[in-house]
């Protein structure tokens, strides 16, 4: 009786330890992964939460600012009608259109295309190889990565915001937001004048030149991948601001 009591004891006490241990290594575990956070703030004041993606800060929010770092103005295209509306299209200036403080506002290229950065000092709007980098961080090979069009599998998932809230009812899209980028459906002001105020898509710049065009990408609510093309400076898409 004495050694079948001695021997319980053992196994308890090795059970008890393994038990300690392996919920110690989880505890570890779930430090490690946790996303760092920071915030900064743009020349008009407002703050921006920002996050850490691999080896890259990255905005969690998209560019509200209606300057240049340098304090000069942009000029706001005021008008949202329902009807086209051809001062957007016809504008070769940097021009902006204000959306709400959750969704920032619109850009045309031509304030992307700017010697003048819009970007808070120390940040930029990213670059192609920024968005590469950032993408082969989520899983996406380095082949995908170079082709135009939609891309990977399911990588958009880990930027979009958790359980997709806020995106269209019914969507393919469904987000884990494991990096902590935060996507949110903006939407795009198209070269031809129309607004796409509809909760289905999120469009961002980028700071590369192609056949005369800027880079950009894209997420919708009917694909889990990431689109990559490039377009006329006369659309109007967000900007989130990579660190330099």
């Amino acid at each position: 009786m004495f050694s079948l009591f001695k021997s319980s004891s053992i196994f308890s006490l090795l059970f008890f330890v393994i038990t300690f241990f392996s919920l110690s290594s989880c505890k570890k575990s779930e430090v490690e992964t946790k996303l760092e956070y920071d915030t900064i703030s743009d020349i008009d004041g407002n703050k921006y939460k920002v996050v850490k993606i691999g080896d890259q800060w990255w905005m969690t929010e998209n560019l509200k600012v209606t300057k240049f770092n340098d304090g000069t103005d942009i000029s706001e295209f005021k008008t949202i009608s329902s009807t086209i509306d051809s001062t957007w299209i016809k504008s070769v200036n940097p021009m902006f259109l204000k959306l709400d403080s959750i969704k920032g506002n619109l850009y045309n290229g031509y304030i992307v295309k700017s010697t003048k950065n819009i970007a808070p000092k120390g940040w930029r709007v990213p670059s192609d190889d920024d968005w590469k980098k950032l993408e082969a961080y989520i899983g996406l090979s380095n082949e995908e990565a170079q082709k135009y069009g939609w891309r990977g599998i399911d990588q958009a998932e880990q930027l979009v915001i958790e359980s997709s809230v806020g995106w269209l009812a019914g969507t393919v899209l469904f987000g884990n937001n494991k990096t902590g980028f935060n996507a949110i459906p903006s939407g795009c002001y198209v070269s031809n004048g129309y607004l796409n105020k509809e909760t289905n898509s999120a469009f961002w710049w980028s700071s590369t030149i192609a056949n005369s065009k800027l880079i950009y990408r894209n997420i919708d609510f009917s694909h889990r991948n990431i689109f990559r093309h490039y377009t006329s400076l006369n659309y109007g898409f967000s900007i989130r601001c990579v660190k330099e």
